[in-house]
């Protein structure tokens, strides 16, 4: 043990190179996502759920046209960039984890 440090302790420390960490740690980007349909318009977004706190949502430019809350906020003058959330839209998430349609999976 040089320097008093196992060498499986070393390896386990902080990343700090280039490129993907090695190891088995998953990547949010290659994430299980799954399609969640909103039950309110029918819009179409990927989710994963990584606790239950943490929800990953992609919007297509399509899912954000047929979101009816986030036309309905835009109609208002509100830009779609800006609206954090459609509460319908998590609604259905909710129900889709409880049906089992998506799975919390940590990363």
């Amino acid at each position: 043990m040089a320097g008093g440090q196992d060498p499986a302790d070393r390896a386990a420390g902080p990343y700090l190179g280039n490129g993907p960490p090695p190891g088995p740690w998953a990547d949010e980007r290659e994430a299980g996502f799954r399609p969640v349909e909103c039950e309110r318009c029918g819009a179409v977004a990927l989710v994963a759920k990584f606790s239950p706190q943490h929800t990953s949502v992609q919007w297509s430019l399509e899912s954000v046209r047929t979101c009816a809350e986030f036309g309905a906020r835009a109609a208002a003058g509100e830009q779609t960039a800006l609206i954090d959330t459609c509460a319908s839209l998590r609604d259905s998430i909710d129900r889709a984890v409880q049906d089992g349609r998506v799975e919390i999976s940590p990363p």
